[in-house]
């Protein structure tokens, strides 16, 4: 007993002796301490993760999936480049702390596989398997064939004779033929191509091409490993024998467990979590044990779990965020440590390098293009899109070759010139698809019928069938919309702007012969109710998890709860609706919302405010307003607030929002919603609608008409002219805007100046005096047309007209009088949802309201720049005045007005 107490309070002294002293102490943290590997291995994972996130960031900018960005960073940090530097190489990657590096990386290895077969569905593979067998087969034969022939040259010129060519010759065969699968999901996602016939036949033989690729490598390390021909036999049956193991009895105790716990309703528990994990590291351990790599093994536990309730998705995301972050870079910078392209110093060698680099090329790309043009029957540019995206190598092959490395085939010279083959083929594939696929070749699946059942993107195929009338061109009324929903706080404001166009369509009779047959089809027209796209926008973010959504669009079209609700909600008010999903990243949202809105012909596409932006302003004129006549009682108060939002929403929606009117080729409704808790919410509407001029006026004063098509709708719109009077705003204000006019006009053309090139809709257009006139005769034409309507008029009805009041406002300071009018109408329609109606008249205005906003933000207070810029004056100074339930902005079509 006293011996073990000994050994105790030795270990212990041992273990304090060694945590003594350290960096203070003079002590280098790079010191390899195998007892004790921590230090080093933190510092290693910062200096890679560093490099992979800033290689990425302008990777991104090219469209170049992160995969690249994690090659290059391992390839800089190893004997290519950073190694090269004095010292380096022997304090942060030490011969000695490479083990704990490879092991922590190869858990990540497991792990990712695992992950891959969680994204592989083979049902997509049965439910296309027509088209894309044929293509898989060849994207599968002629690379194998061609890495086969090439390599015979290359195992003469450069593998050492104890390595037996069979082992090297199948290695090269699987490098040459395989597909990066999770790579390539990700490039269809990015160029939007997950729902076109192209995307489809690509990722269902990619599904194949990954299996088949997998099953050959474990045949190749199944080989290396055997003493002999026989033993080689009995790994392949015992590998095969686990397979069918793991697929007919695993698989369903796996799914009776997901059901019995719960998983597939409520997202994977606790020991569902633990029991997958188990099993991940059980099966790699076994196939590592048998002699297959144990990478096989935890792509087979990724396949049997249950599709369901989109568990899958469910445990991707439980695990991607440290195997993307983490594990994948490890892996990647072991494999540079091992990549030396200095080794590539002759011209032999550069000659193989490029014939290897074609070769694989010519194989994928040739095999799968002429495979896809004459038995797919496909187009030449269908087929050189599928042929470049199946020859995307990405990080599978890369895992190929370290297999290949660490087994002793491959040299380090061969393998550096293979990993130069997979990067250059993976930056080539997205340049490729985009020069054989362009926007306006792309045929996409449609909505309703069998596979391949496709529409083109172009509008002029449906407008001929009758499916888009060429009437609605006119502009003069709308029957299609486009809603867009991205968050739930956006639901209510687009539930105010369906219920608003509801019945905005008069239904007048056809009946009478006499009706020219232009009248009738218009009167046909207008008795269509309209109908509205739910359009459901989701952040494409590099997770993982985020693409194997996109790849399972229909499910979440069916299960979405935004979606979900907005549809109960028309099916209770007898909506024709519709529902659509974009899943795309970050900056091409808005161009999302603009394509979507064309492929199905909607002619106006509505925007929600997002409603924390909104209560973030108001906090802003609340409490953070500080102008000479509101100073603060503490000058430090506004520096060091402790209450102040943190909400940047606000900033990164109006972007979104200014992106869509920019290059927005429908009209475009901005719905932002004002009304606060408690305030009484009807179902009856009145529209107050500020007529200054401009086109976006007059599409404000068209739209008003249709809304009161609807019996439940009323307007009042005013006319408002500036008339230049002597008259002040009042004495502060006259002597304010009299002090700061100089600065006023210096800040207006700072602003125009600073936003044109980002922005250049969003800026007020340089007046000349044609425009001017030219506006202004538009302005008086649509006036007079409804304010003294003739007898002959077709729409707006006369219904519509009786419940549209006109009035006319003169005033020096037109803003003040404008939102004084609003308050006394909402006094006068209570019980209604009183609604601003203004035209956003940002581009091609005639007139600037700059000074008078100066004004009304030391009034009410200094609202944020982004809402000025998204919304216009007009708009902004109703929200400053928080004048109104809802303000609706409009802007026309850019090659309108």
């Amino acid at each position: 007993m006293p011996e073990f107490s000994t050994t105790i309070v030795t270990l212990f002294n041992k273990r304090t002796a060694q945590d003594q002293g350290g960096l203070l102490s003079g002590k280098d943290p790079t010191e390899v301490n195998t007892n004790d590997p921590i230090r080093l291995w933190i510092i290693q994972v910062g200096i890679i993760v560093a490099t992979a996130s800033f290689l990425s960031l302008g990777l991104r900018k090219i469209r170049q999936p992160k995969v690249i960005a994690e090659v290059l960073g391992g390839i800089l940090l190893g004997p290519t480049a950073f190694g090269r530097i004095p010292g380096f190489t022997e304090h942060i990657f030490p011969q000695d702390s490479r083990p704990y590096l490879s092991l922590v990386a190869n858990i990540g290895l497991c792990l990712f596989l695992f992950l891959v077969g969680l994204e592989i569905d083979a049902g997509v593979v049965i439910r296309n398997a027509r088209l894309s067998a044929s293509v898989g087969l060849a994207g599968m034969a002629l690379p194998f064939g061609l890495g086969a022939a090439l390599s015979y040259p290359v195992y003469k010129q450069f593998i050492p004779e104890d390595i037996a060519f069979t082992h090297f010759m199948l290695f090269a065969g699987v490098a040459f033929s395989i597909t990066a699968f999770p790579v390539l999901c990700r490039i269809l996602t990015e160029l939007k191509l997950l729902d076109t016939t192209v995307g489809i036949v690509v990722l269902s033989a990619g599904v194949a091409n990954d299996i088949v690729g997998w099953t050959l490598l474990a045949l190749s390390v199944a080989m290396v490993n055997a003493g002999s021909g026989l033993t080689a036999l009995w790994i392949l049956m015992v590998c095969v024998g686990w397979t069918l193991f793991l697929l007919l009895g695993v698989k369903r105790a796996l799914a009776w467990l997901a059901r019995k716990t719960g998983s597939i309703e409520n997202g994977p528990t606790m020991f569902f979590m633990t029991v997958t994990i188990l099993l991940v590291f059980g099966s790699a351990f076994f196939t590592d044990v048998i002699g297959v790599h144990a990478i096989f093994g935890a792509f087979l536990a990724g396949i049997i779990v249950p599709r369901e309730g989109n568990l899958a998705i469910h445990l991707t995301e439980k695990l991607e965020d440290m195997v993307s972050i983490i594990f994948l870079p490890l892996y990647f910078t072991l494999s540079g440590l091992s990549t030396d392209l200095g080794l590539l110093n002759n011209g032999i060698t550069w000659a193989y390098t490029v014939g290897i680099v074609s070769t694989a090329f010519i194989g994928k790309f040739g095999g799968c293009t002429l495979s896809a043009r004459f038995a797919a029957r496909f187009s030449w540019r269908e087929s050189g899109a599928i042929g470049s995206l199946m020859s995307c190598k990405g990080l599978v092959e890369l895992i190929v070759l370290n297999v290949g490395l660490s087994a002793g085939i491959l040299t380090q010279r061969v393998f550096s010139m293979f990993v130069l083959e997979a990067l250059i083929l993976t930056f080539a594939t997205t340049p490729l698809v985009t020069f054989f696929y362009p926007q306006e070749c792309r045929v996409r699946v449609a909505a309703t019928g069998a596979n391949f059942n496709n529409v083109s993107d172009g509008n002029e195929e449906e407008r001929s069938s009758g499916r888009i009338p060429r009437e609605t061109e006119a502009g003069l009324f709308k029957t299609r919309f486009t809603v867009v929903l991205d968050k739930l706080e956006h639901v209510p404001g687009m539930m105010v702007m369906a219920q608003l166009i509801q019945q905005s369509i008069p239904a007048i009779p056809t009946s009478d012969d006499n009706v020219s047959g232009s009248k009738k089809s218009l009167m046909r027209l207008k008795s269509a109710a309209p109908s509205i796209e739910a359009l459901r926008l989701i952040e494409l973010s590099d997770r993982t998890s985020a693409v194997m959504r996109s790849s399972a669009a229909e499910s979440i079209l069916l299960s979405d709860p935004l979606l979900s609700i907005f549809k109960m909600f028309g099916q209770l008010n007898d909506l024709v609706m519709s529902t659509a999903l974009s899943i795309v990243p970050y900056d091409d949202l808005s161009q999302s919302v603009v394509d979507n809105a064309c492929d199905s012909g909607s002619e106006m596409i509505m925007l929600p405010w997002l409603s924390s932006s909104t209560s973030n302003d108001n906090y802003l004129l609340e409490n953070m307003t500080v102008s000479p006549r509101n100073p603060p009682n503490n000058p430090f108060e506004a520096l060091f607030r402790t209450n102040a939002p943190t909400d940047k929403s606000a900033a990164l929606h109006s972007q979104f929002v200014r992106g869509v009117f920019a290059c927005a080729k429908k009209d475009v409704a901005l719905f932002v919603d004002q009304s606060t808790p408690g305030m009484f919410i009807g179902s009856s509407h009145h529209i107050f609608l500020p007529f200054f001029g401009g086109p976006d006026d007059r599409l404000a004063v068209d739209f008003a008409a249709q809304l009161c098509e609807n019996p439940k709708t009323t307007a009042t719109i005013v006319r408002v002219m500036r008339r230049d009077s002597e008259v002040p705003i009042a004495p502060v204000e006259a002597a304010h805007i009299g002090e700061e006019k100089g600065a006023v006009e210096a800040h207006a053309e700072l602003t125009i100046a600073s936003v044109t090139n980002t922005f250049p809709d969003t800026v007020y257009g340089h007046a000349t005096t044609e425009t001017r006139l030219q506006s202004e005769t538009a302005d008086n034409i649509i006036w007079s047309r409804y304010t003294s309507p003739t007898h002959t008029s077709v729409y707006p009805s006369q219904e519509a007209l009786k419940r549209m009041e006109f009035r006319e406002l003169i005033s020096p300071i037109p803003l003040h009088a404008i939102i004084a009018a609003a308050n006394e109408e909402i006094e006068a329609v209570k019980g209604k949802r009183m609604l601003v109606l203004i035209g956003r008249s940002r581009r091609l205005a005639v007139e600037s309201h700059s000074k008078e906003m100066k004004v009304l933000m030391d009034e009410h207070g200094h609202v944020g720049s982004e809402v000025k810029k998204t919304m216009g004056d007009v708009a902004t100074s109703f929200i400053l005045a928080r004048c109104g339930s809802g303000v609706i902005v409009v802007q026309t079509a850019a090659n309108q007005g």
